[in-house]
């Protein structure tokens, strides 16, 4: 059996995405940093203050090379980078901008907006509203999104019923109470999400309570709706609902209930969930009783892959976010 972790670092190690550590001063990261370059998985741009990164990996005794080392004040593309912030955020003027590229994390951000690498992770130290700001404020919004979101990758292990199968779960950390038009922006960001970390075909379900007008409630009326503007958006991807999460899951159970063909339905690999409260409580459920790794929550929604990262996160932490992170990058700068 093959394991997420193998999967997403095998694909790394393929790919060789050029990876931003804008929190280059935390010796986890440094560690992480040097883990993932000795191992192949990536190209390190680390971002920060040089002498600083240079005191806290003599500190720790982690060798620096190989890495690019990116120091904003030092930067030669800080006034370039400035004015095409400006340019995005007219109400900021250059010069605000290039004091607020300062700040490693907008820099990184900026810099990953113009191709000068693959993906950025971020978190162990910054909180989390702050690299969401630096993604929607500098990377921005895929085309046709307006919500940034997040998912889980909930993997189960050897001796599961389930062994070997990694489900989406979204959004479970970011969008409180989504509206219809964010459910179907969190639908269809899972689904490229799916795309990159599974490798496999998104067949995303749409939860609720009830299964296929099994109730009615104004929440099971924006489910639908949801529904239908995804398949308006997006008419070739495998999505539907509403489903009860069993219609969603058990072949069984979704030829009992479902009855009608369905792409999705019995077979779903990500699940879309009502609200927060809903994707939270299933998730860390099927991480507490039904044994599931959970990895995440992963940003997603914007232009270019974003991540973030607790701010308790451990050297193993950062390296498999990142590798799902990067999973995510279509690399268009190498492929033209």
């Amino acid at each position: 059996m093959i394991s997420l972790k193998e999967r997403v670092f095998a694909l790394a190690k393929r790919r060789r995405a050029r990876l931003l550590l804008p929190e280059a001063e935390d010796t986890r990261v440094l560690s992480a940093a040097r883990a993932m370059q000795d191992g192949g998985m990536c190209q390190v741009q680390l971002v920060g203050a040089s002498a600083a990164i240079r005191a806290a990996a003599d500190a720790e005794s982690i060798p620096l090379t190989g890495f690019e080392i990116l120091d904003p004040k030092a930067s030669s593309d800080r006034e370039e980078l400035a004015r095409q912030y400006h340019e995005r955020r007219p109400k900021t003027s250059v010069d605000e901008a290039v004091q607020l590229l300062l700040e490693p994390v907008f820099y990184a951000g900026m810099r990953l907006r113009t191709d000068r690498a693959d993906a950025l992770v971020a978190g162990a130290v910054l909180p989390t509203a702050r690299v969401i700001e630096a993604g929607l404020f500098c990377v921005g919004l895929a085309p046709g999104i307006r919500t940034a979101s997040s998912f889980f990758a909930m993997e189960f292990p050897e001796g599961h019923p389930r062994a070997g199968t990694v489900v989406i779960f979204a959004d479970c950390a970011v969008v409180i109470e989504p509206t219809e038009q964010q459910l179907a922006d969190i639908a269809i960001a899972s689904a490229g999400s799916a795309s990159g970390v599974l490798q496999a075909t998104p067949r995303v379900a749409l939860l609720s309570f009830s299964t296929r007008g099994s109730a009615r409630h104004a929440s099971v009326d924006k489910i639908n709706a949801a529904l239908a503007l995804i398949r308006e958006r997006e008419p070739d991807l495998d999505v539907d609902g509403e489903f009860q999460v069993d219609a969603a899951l058990s072949p069984a159970v979704a030829s009992r209930k479902v009855g009608e063909a369905s792409a999705v339905a019995g077979q779903a690999n990500v699940l879309i969930f009502p609200d927060i409260n809903a994707g939270n409580i299933a998730y860390k459920l099927t991480q507490y009783l039904g044994g599931a790794n959970a990895y995440g929550p992963v940003l997603q929604g914007f232009s270019r892959p974003v991540s973030d990262l607790s701010r308790g996160a451990s050297r193993d932490d950062i390296i498999m976010t990142s590798a799902i992170t990067m999973s995510m990058a279509d690399l268009r700068a190498e492929t033209g």
